[in-house]
């Protein structure tokens, strides 16, 4: 046994500088090969003043409160902790000390303002950004120093000529109006006594930029493109300098010449003075140098983030580079990815090179109709001074494929790099099987989650959208929290989400919201949609033990429960108003999205059953016992009116398909086991006669494997997953995918597009199968919230002979791996169990502090406690013997 605790953490953050909560929640990880925690001890150093809690006794060391009197802003704190485990009477040696600071708690705080170009702009057009910067003078050395700042727009922040930070479009995208993010940097080595220059590029992003569909708006949060900062500096002499955003501030044009999240960037290099952010910068243009126009903004409205900003994670080079003949090159980066190239040029000044973007090509050529009114297209021309590196600094791209034009000289692979962005958030999920297509299908989820996962959860992030989905989340929030530590970044949103709720309680299809076309505006309640209000706060509170999370949104969720209740009356069946249904089922036409086998109304009814149960799982789990009643008694009701309205005697549903079948079965609709079983029956049926290929969209996509698993049909469900003819998840692997689909069939066997205007190949909805994957093929489950219990219960099939996943639970890493022995598996596949009488070998591991039961086919569950474990089942048949 290790001889300490893991350094704490605080919130969902990745660090804990700059904090926004007066109380951060603490988290550590007990000494390797703890079983149990009996007490822990905290200790507190503020300032050299140390306080310990003295010995606690408490079993968990998640999320837990803070031992002291609250954060002041800026103040910070160290701490460390040590634990009693397994009985000892002694405790382990201290945790090595993490430190948390906070931001700037109280509006009182701030003194910035807003600041930008007082140059007359005219809105609603193209508008060349602004750069701003202040000169100042520090007459000591600086022993800390804090740049707090926030944009209207999107900003990138330069002392003394070197970047602040590597995170890009900060501050991201929330409900401005209500919630704007600020971000919080140590600034310490960029400081030198005399003179300094703080200074920012601006860009539009989603605060004035071109954004939405149908056309798309701008200047929906307002006309400016400001920035707001203040950078405060504790001298070595003991004095404070505060160097704010304000009037004395200067403004110039910026060598961006256009930048916006959908169309591209353009860059004329002859216009960049590369001195600008030094007190030496802007001599050569000092007569653009002008006063800054100073704006207001309500400082409550500031924030502190809850999770990681985006950032750069990772760099392809071309696979290929093939030569158009007519001056243009067509790179292929082997992987669908959402990014921006860096090139690396020389050439005459005036040079001007062109980069296109898109996911597909069609005979050899950009397939850019996905994009619609994307442009997603890149300028930089050349200063003629030597080899340049360059990369757009406020837009991003989906795109494998990708046009160079106007190059000089020959186009070397190494002259252009991929580089790949997403929310930085922490890895914790991990899935391979003997299959290859099935684990190719895995890294597009994968690929799929970081490309859409950009400060908010959108899609289809190579067109004119890029919106937050309700819908999406919804169903993929199982696997999204299982793949990344996304606590931080969907808590953030979700407070978006209860923003832009109804005063009725309806939740918006989209958030932030945007003006959309007649379909999404004016907003209506929607089901599977709105129901990201009470099922996502429900997953994330079990994936990640947060019960104040679940607590926070609770309200929310209960005024969507509320509205439905509504709605459906009396009879407590939701089957009026505008309905999505089982978005993008196959058989949808490609200019009917919503066209399904599904009766739509069948569909808003189970879901209004299944979020009143959890909603009542979330109010008991809270403590309120009376509303746990109330809204058992509620899904009670509306269950038995689904039961009456959509399922006849024999257990056949009114809509006789599979996604009817599906949530009928999940979401624990049916009245019996005999029920049950006929309607799982019924299920593999259907699945059978299409010959397994995919018939359900949005809705039942991610509940199908599970409903034909629980009614005994495991090898069907195998069969989906495993099928490859159209439509079908191998379907598209085998076209070449990297990403997930938006339509099974965006790309038509024959290779040509889908002809719909919604095509995107990059849309992470249909990959929700990847829980099934990580829960059933591989077995990784919990049995409580956080994984503080786990349960491991592989159930092989389709011909897979090995699997294993791991997760990095909040307690440590949980982990299995199992393989069929060679003697005992079948030529043919294998049977519903996917053993033959015995044959199987499994490595568990379980978290310290934690337990788990494992249940191999055909054998009874047996409680491990932490570390890792190897089972046989031949063992455990002999030992039962």
């Amino acid at each position: 046994m290790s001889s300490q605790p893991a350094p704490v953490t605080f919130e969902h953050l990745p660090d804990g500088l700059g904090i926004g909560v007066a109380r951060p929640r603490l988290t550590w990880r007990l000494p390797r090969g703890a079983a149990v925690q009996d007490a822990y001890e905290i200790e507190l150093d503020r300032d050299g003043v140390l306080r310990r809690t003295g010995r606690t006794a408490h079993a968990d060391q998640v999320l837990l409160p803070w031992p002291g009197a609250p954060l002041d802003s800026r103040e910070r704190v160290g701490v460390r902790v040590r634990v009693w485990v397994d009985g000892a009477a002694d405790p382990t040696g201290w945790s090595e000390p993490s430190t948390v600071e906070a931001g700037l708690l109280d509006a009182a705080d701030w003194s910035a303002v807003p600041v930008g170009a007082a140059w007359p702009e005219a809105p609603g057009t193209d508008r060349r950004p602004a750069r701003v910067r202040r000169d100042f003078t520090l007459d000591a050395p600086a022993v800390r120093a804090r740049l707090y700042v926030t944009a209207h727009g999107v900003y990138e922040a330069e002392i003394n000529g070197r970047r602040v930070g590597d995170d890009i479009l900060s501050p991201g995208w929330t409900v401005y109006g209500e919630r704007l993010r600020y971000h919080t940097y140590d600034v310490t080595e960029h400081l030198v006594p005399g003179a300094n220059t703080l200074g920012a590029w601006l860009g539009d992003g989603w605060y004035r930029g071109h954004i939405g569909f149908d056309g798309g708006y701008r200047d929906l949060y307002g006309s400016d493109q400001s920035l707001l900062a203040q950078l405060e500096v504790t001298l070595a002499d003991g004095t404070t300098k505060v160097v704010a955003t304000d009037g004395s501030w200067q403004a110039a044009p910026g060598p961006i010449l256009f930048s916006g999240l959908y169309e591209g960037e353009t860059f004329d290099a002859r216009l960049h003075d590369p001195h600008w952010s030094t007190p030496q910068g802007g001599l050569e243009e000092a007569e653009l140098w002008t006063p800054v126009a100073t704006r207001t903004r309500d400082p409550r409205t500031l924030i502190a983030p809850k999770g990681a900003p985006v950032r750069r994670t990772q760099e392809l080079s071309p696979l290929t580079v093939t030569a158009k003949g007519d001056g243009r090159h067509v790179l292929d980066f082997g992987q669908n990815l959402v990014g921006r190239l860096r090139i690396t040029v020389d050439g005459p000044a005036g040079t001007t090179i062109t980069l296109r973007h898109a996911e597909v090509l069609q005979d050899g050529e950009l397939a850019t109709r996905p994009l619609r009114g994307a442009a997603s297209t890149d300028t930089y021309v050349l200063d003629g001074s030597g080899e340049q590196t360059w990369e757009p600094r406020f837009t991003l791209h989906g795109f494998r494929y990708a046009e160079v034009g106007g190059w000089p000289g020959e186009l070397r692979a190494n002259a252009v790099t991929a580089r790949v962005y997403h929310t930085d958030m922490t890895r914790t999920g991990w899935f391979e099987c003997s299959d290859p297509l099935v684990n190719r299908l895995h890294e597009n989820v994968v690929w799929s989650m970081r490309g859409n996962f950009v400060d908010i959860p959108t899609d289809c992030p190579q067109r004119d959208e890029r919106l937050g989905w309700t819908g999406d989340i919804q169903v993929f929030a199982p696997t999204a929290s299982f793949l990344y530590d996304c606590a931080g970044m969907l808590d953030s949103w979700l407070d978006d989400v209860a923003v832009e709720q109804l005063p009725d309680g309806t939740i918006p299809w989209y958030v932030p919201v945007i003006p959309g076309g007649p379909q999404w505006t004016p907003i209506q309640p929607g089901a599977a949609w709105g129901d990201v209000a009470t099922l996502t706060p429900w997953v994330l509170y079990q994936r990640f033990g947060d019960l104040e999370l679940l607590r926070r949104h609770f309200p929310m969720g209960r005024a969507w429960v509320d509205l439905m209740d509504r709605l459906a009356g009396e009879s407590r069946l939701w089957d009026t108003g505008h309905q999505l249904g089982d978005w993008l089922d196959p058989i949808a036409p490609p200019d009917d999205p919503a066209g399904a086998r599904t009766d739509r109304y069948l569909v808003a009814t189970a879901y209004f059953a299944h979020s009143a149960r959890r909603l009542q799982w979330s109010a008991r789990e809270l403590g309120d016992q009376e509303a746990a009643a109330r809204y058992g008694q509620l899904a009670d009701e509306v269950t038995r009116a689904f039961r009456a309205r959509y399922v006849r005697p024999d257990g056949r549903m009114t809509s006789d398909a599979p996604t009817a079948y599906s949530v009928a079965l999940v979401f624990g609709l049916l009245d019996d086991d005999r029920q049950r079983r006929a309607a799982g029956d019924r299920l593999a049926e259907l699945v059978l006669q299409d010959d397994a290929r995919i018939a359900t969209g949005f809705v039942g996509t991610p509940l199908i494997c599970d409903a034909l698993t629980d009614t005994g049909h495991l090898e069907v469900a195998y069969r989906l997953l495993t099928q490859t003819e159209c439509p079908s998840w191998l379907y598209t692997v085998s076209m070449g995918a990297t990403t997930i689909w938006e339509r099974w069939d965006s790309l038509l066997p024959d290779g040509t597009l889908n002809s719909g205007g919604m095509t995107s190949f990059n849309h992470y909805a249909l990959g929700a199968v990847a829980d099934w994957m990580h829960r059933v093929v591989a077995g990784l489950d919990l049995s409580s919230p956080g994984y503080r219990t786990l349960r491991f219960r592989p159930r092989p099939g389709g011909g897979i002979t090995w699997a294993r996943a791991r997760h990095q639970t909040p307690y440590g890493e949980a982990a299995i791996s199992w393989e069929l022995t060679d003697s005992d598996r079948t030529d043919s596949g294998m049977t519903g169990s996917g053993l033959t009488d015995s044959g199987m070998t499994a490595e568990v591991t379980v978290p310290d502090g934690c337990q788990g039961v494992v249940e191999l086919p055909g054998h009874a569950p047996l409680t491990v406690g932490p570390g890792r474990h190897h089972l046989d089942t031949r063992d455990l048949e002999r030992s039962a013997a």
